[in-house]
């Protein structure tokens, strides 16, 4: 971290005991910790055994949080919170902290008038001042009296006190939509600290929304880019501080929760820098940009020799043949159009540990860019595992990451070193046919996770690739609900749909428990004329996913189509939808392995969907062929 940007987090922000949040947010590189009050009553020691546990781990207490309906109450009330302040001074002493926030009044008893506050302020800055206390004034989004930042400052300008400041919180002024440029006409050393959180953007009690929606910087809808571009205008050098309430971060791991937080306040500042030259106290090392990509190179599929036939039958229903093999290791190349599926059953290795956890699977897949070596530059800057596995001689390293699962994301660019590694390294087969299914390019690759996990790979994707997010879709199983959203790149060059379960019981969630976690579960294969691209398959034997009469003629009503057309759909069991750019078809394979499965697709005209209204008929098919298989047995 670069000198002058100190980075914390909240401790509500994070699950776990007391000091399971201090090892992960150490562990995440963070340099303090905000001290959520209720963290410290229930954890149950001493305030300076506390302090102590803090300071052995490297951190420093930026913050003691929150002190609430403090200012303009009437007597005895006000006597009272001052007597509570003086209590909550006492016990910061004792932790070694020196701030404490401040958030405006929401009890109906408070009487609100700016002087009123400010005066409040003054006295308990008197108070604070001998004891080497400072106190910070935050204004709530939901306050009584005082829901603007603007406000508390004015109340904080007129309090002139060295020992009273102002607390920015990015989710109370953005999510009211006030403009954040306000914030630039605010004296830098009056801000004492920079709270950050992101949020979507949904119509809700904002008090509500604050308490279990919150997000990490980038993971939500809210500009704070620019609250902190803003920030960074009034040359404020203090830190920046992560505090995120979210149902899902309370319950998940506080080690990659902690790594989240880091990774977005890394990634935010990065933006930030782009657009501030000079971002006054607040750097981080300089990073190559976002990657464009250019698209997925191969996916590649760990197998064992006894257990890849479901899959090579697969493959040659779909039109695939072998069309080259490794020099030197059990890996075969297969291909049609520019797509290259990469079949592993090596015996040892990454690529045996996948196997042996996961079962068959697709483990890892490679993305082109213009600069690979720049790209997992930015990543490792972004707190990315790299991943290295040993090479024979005369072979080459092929960067790489550890991606969703702990598979892999490879990169590959078009240099000497990494351009013809194809020829280099496989040796073609003699006698080879030439591919039969009309499969073209991959047009998107579906991973699938438990939902808790979502929010973690879309900043992923979003820091280190030149991608955006979508909407949220909602999918209907007959289980439960499955989250949807997709990352993608503007031109369509790459594709990722992340798919998020909360329920075992739903096809998604059965494949997150028979696969030992998440994974890439479908991958999607582009033609040109899915119809001719149907038949030839059907041809090789290929049967595709078989769909209910009933959805037909649900099409028909909906769309309006031409019974003949639909028929046509119907016999080769092809989905199809609409919108007012253009049309898209699907088809289906059965699954395989732990639930993997293949799609076809077709766009037509400008459509850039992903057939959103089919799944939950392409789910019930999918259990309903499980069924029957079991059936079988």
């Amino acid at each position: 971290m670069a000198p002058g940007m100190k980075t914390s987090i909240a401790t509500v922000s994070i699950s776990g005991t007391f000091p399971e949040k201090l090892d992960a947010i150490a562990a995440a590189g963070f340099d303090g910790i905000e001290i959520f009050e209720t963290d410290f009553l229930t954890f149950g020691a001493t305030p300076r055994e506390l302090g102590k546990m803090i300071d052995d781990s490297g951190l420093e207490i930026t913050l003691f949080q929150p002190f609430r309906d403090f200012e303009g109450l009437p007597e005895p009330l006000r006597s009272r919170a001052f007597e509570r302040a003086r209590r909550k001074f006492e016990v910061m002493t004792a932790l070694g902290a020196d701030l404490m926030l401040i958030c405006s009044n929401v009890s109906p008893e408070a009487l609100g008038g700016i002087d009123r506050a400010a005066a409040d302020l003054r006295e308990l800055g008197e108070v604070a001042a001998p004891m080497g206390i400072r106190v910070g004034y935050e204004a709530l989004a939901w306050g009584r009296h005082v829901n603007d930042h603007r406000d508390a400052w004015e109340i904080v300008r007129r309090a002139d006190h060295p020992n009273v400041g102002l607390i920015l919180d990015s989710f109370h002024t953005l999510v009211r939509r006030i403009d954040p440029d306000t914030i630039r006409a605010i004296p830098g050393d009056r801000i004492f600290i920079v709270q950050l959180a992101d949020a979507p953007r949904i119509d809700m009690d904002l008090l509500y929304l604050s308490r279990h929606f919150r997000s990490m910087p980038g993971e939500g809808d809210l500009p704070v880019v620019d609250f902190v571009r803003a920030v960074a205008a009034t040359g404020y050098t203090g830190p920046l501080s992560l505090e995120v309430f979210n149902d899902q971060f309370r319950g998940g791991s506080p080690k990659v929760i902690a790594a989240d937080g880091h990774r977005s306040l890394l990634y935010l500042m990065d933006q930030v820098q782009r657009a501030e030259p000079s971002p006054i106290g607040h750097t981080v090392p300089a990073m190559p940009e976002r990657s464009p990509v250019a698209g997925i190179a191969f996916v590649e599929f760990a197998a064992a020799p006894d257990d890849v036939a479901p899959l090579t039958q697969l493959l040659g229903q779909l039109g695939f043949l072998p069309t080259a093999r490794h020099r030197s290791k059990q890996v075969t190349l297969y291909r049609q159009g520019d797509i290259r599926l990469i079949v592993n059953t090596e015996p040892e290795g990454l690529v045996r540990s996948q196997y042996v956890t996961h079962g068959l699977c697709a483990y890892a897949f490679g993305i082109e860019v213009p600069d690979a070596r720049a790209a997992v530059a930015r990543a490792v800057a972004l707190d990315a595992n790299v991943f290295e596995q040993g090479v024979a001689d005369g072979e080459t390293m092929v960067p790489a990451i550890r991606g969703v699962g702990g598979g892999l994301i490879y990169f590959l660019d078009r240099s000497e070193e990494l351009g013809a590694i194809w020829e280099r390294e496989f040796v073609p087969l003699e006698h080879v046919a030439n591919a039969a299914g009309g499969l073209i390019r991959i047009d998107h690759l579906a991973q699938t996770m438990d939902y808790d996990q979502m929010l973690t790979w879309v900043l992923f994707y979003r820091s280190i690739f030149e991608v955006d997010k979508s909407p949220m879709v909602d999918v209907l199983d007959p289980g439960g609900l499955v989250r949807s959203q997709v990352v993608a790149a503007h031109s369509g060059s790459l594709r990722l749909t992340l798919n998020g379960a909360d329920s075992s019981r739903t096809f998604a969630g059965e494949f997150v428990q028979r696969n030992f976690g998440s994974g890439i579960q479908h991958l999607a294969l582009a033609t040109d004329d899915i119809l001719a691209t149907a038949t030839a398959l059907e041809n090789r034997g290929f049967a595709a996913l078989a769909i209910p009469g009933t959805y037909y003629q649900d099409l028909a009503a909906r769309h309006g189509l031409d019974s003949g057309y639909v028929e046509t759909l119907k016999s080769h069991n092809i989905f199809y939808d609409r919108d007012d750019r253009g049309e898209f078809f699907q088809m289906y394979s059965a699954a395989i392995g732990q639930g993997f499965f293949f799609e076809i697709t077709e766009r037509r005209g400008g459509y850039s969907g992903y057939g959103a209204p089919n799944a939950p008929f392409r789910i019930a098919a999918q259990k309903r062929a499980e069924r029957l298989a079991t059936l079988s047995i």
